[in-house]
């Protein structure tokens, strides 16, 4: 165990709802709950206004809007999410060479070897500094958790949020966990902390109290040692730089089930030029093609096939999955589709024979587009015809006489637009058909308006309103404004600077 907070982790505040507050200045300071939203649809990301309601993560979003039906409920733009993360990984790295990224929105960083930290007052220097720059840039917000393990920093990260920072003293951890829940430890769900309260045992301080032996006996051999090692605040675990991908896979599921099989093999074409594009994105290659497929009862079927050598042809990759489709009976509906690559590799052996039959056909080469949509929430937009104009709820649109807006509903042959951008007032309302030539899909805009080159001044947009030494990071001990003054507020609680004295 190290023997100062030098271990950082990042959690951003509500992500892609705080994302879609500070792109959209009507929604600020309201409920905004992202994700699918057809019947089968879960909530990807609830503000902190909607989670006053109830709406979590993971929640059906049948269930959110019976909770919240005065929320804004929005299709995600994952390549606007992509681009933020993007931005504040880059900061991160700008302060180690250890930044261990756990998703989007959230990531380890070792600060000690970067010389970013070595003692208590430098590691929260650096994480008040961290946390200012990261509003600059971004608009955003994110909670910054200090402790001398990745165990600890993660549960310090939780009490700091929204929009604080939380360090953890060396040596004060047990006191620390000891009267938490058992549910605050990584790995404990709610089988397992239903398993542990029946035993009796509802705290960190009653599981370490229970000893190795007795957790071995209730929850197995390799959960009982790792169970029994946490509530010890023992986690020795360094942050890993990069971690290999092992996979590169897209997947849909459908609002009605798909029983047509002309619709299925579309819908398969269409996922596999999806792959590709993220594949491509990546600077990957594969050599396994992969079919998942989820059948109207709950039963998943999944086939692969494995290529000669890998590559990153869309023409190939929507052969083998078409081959791989042959196979599968989908008379009786599906509800989920999706196609993955596997085996992958840094480079491509090209199949010229392929190639040769995409000339012959004047098969076009599926481009990339910031706005892809990726696997981890299926929008019912998804589903529609190929040929229909989508206009995803939330979405960027651009009209040839009112300019930047974003799809607030569409339905019966209208669409409904807000015309504002990040850096306007809330906007003017007003609807069009469906196929108003007018209007277009857009690219989203940054959240924090670009200055010109050698202009002067702090930028413009979310955020802009951060004094010069709150971007240099004030001093151990200080507090930093929860909200810059140009910014109106988009969560319910406070936040600010503490450090755990038990």
């Amino acid at each position: 165990m190290r023997t100062a907070p030098t271990i950082l982790h990042l959690d951003m505040d509500a992500f892609f709802a705080s994302a879609e507050q500070a792109s959209k200045p009507s929604l600020r300071g309201k409920a905004v709950v992202v994700g699918g939203l057809g019947p089968r649809g879960v909530v990807a990301t609830a503000s902190y206004e909607a989670r006053v309601f109830g709406v979590n993560s993971a929640m059906p979003m049948a269930q959110a809007r019976r909770r919240a039906p005065n929320a804004a409920y929005l299709v995600p733009r994952f390549g606007l999410y992509r681009e933020v993360s993007e931005q504040v990984m880059g900061l991160l790295r700008a302060l180690s060479p250890l930044v261990e990224p756990l998703s989007l929105d959230e990531a380890f960083v070792d600060l000690e070897a970067g010389g970013a930290a070595w003692d208590e007052a430098s590691a929260r220097l650096a994480g008040v500094k961290l946390r200012a720059d990261i509003r600059a840039v971004t608009g955003l917000t994110g909670s910054v958790g200090l402790a001398a393990s990745k165990m600890v920093a993660k549960i310090a990260s939780e009490q700091a949020k929204p929009d604080g920072l939380v360090l953890i003293e060396p040596g004060t951890e047990r006191a620390l966990l000891g009267p938490m829940s058992v549910r605050t430890l990584p790995g404990v769900g709610p089988a397992t902390g239903d398993h542990l309260r029946r035993a009796g045992i509802t705290s960190v301080e009653e599981l370490a109290e229970a000893g190795e032996d007795e957790l071995v006996r209730l929850v197995g051999k390799a959960h009982g040692h790792a169970l029994f090692a946490m509530a010890l605040a023992h986690d020795e675990r360094p942050v890993v730089a990069e971690r290999e991908t092992k996979s590169v896979s897209v997947e849909d599921t459908y609002d009605v089930d798909i029983h047509e099989r002309v619709r299925v093999e579309l819908e398969v074409q269409r996922l596999a030029d999806r792959c590709v594009r993220r594949l491509r994105r990546a600077g990957l290659s594969g050599r396994t093609i992969v079919l998942k497929v989820r059948r109207y009862d709950f039963s998943t079927l999944t086939r692969s096939e494995t290529l000669r050598g890998p590559t990153d042809d869309p023409g190939v990759v929507r052969e083998a999955a078409a081959r791989l489709l042959e196979g599968v009976d989908t008379t009786g509906g599906v509800r989920l589709l999706g196609v993955g690559v596997s085996g992958l590799a840094d480079y491509t052996q090209e199949d010229l024979f392929a190639q040769a039959q995409a000339a012959a056909v004047g098969e076009p080469v599926a481009e990339e587009h910031a706005g892809d949509e990726s696997a981890e929430v299926t929008a019912a937009a998804d589903v529609a015809a190929p040929a229909e104009r989508r206009w995803p709820s939330g979405h960027d649109v651009c009209h040839a006489e009112y300019g930047h807006g974003w799809v607030q509903g569409s339905g019966l042959g209208r669409v409904t637009v807000r015309f504002e951008t990040p850096y306007s007032e809330p906007g003017r309302v007003r609807t069009f058909r469906t196929d108003d030539p007018r209007l277009e899909p857009a690219d989203p805009l940054p959240l924090v308006e670009r200055r010109p080159e050698g202009a002067d001044g702090p930028p413009a947009g979310p955020g802009a309103s951060l004094s010069a030494a709150g971007t240099r990071g004030p001093g151990p001990g200080a507090q930093v404004s929860s909200e810059p003054a140009s910014r109106p507020k988009s969560r319910s609680g406070g936040g600010g600077d503490a450090t755990s004295r038990p």
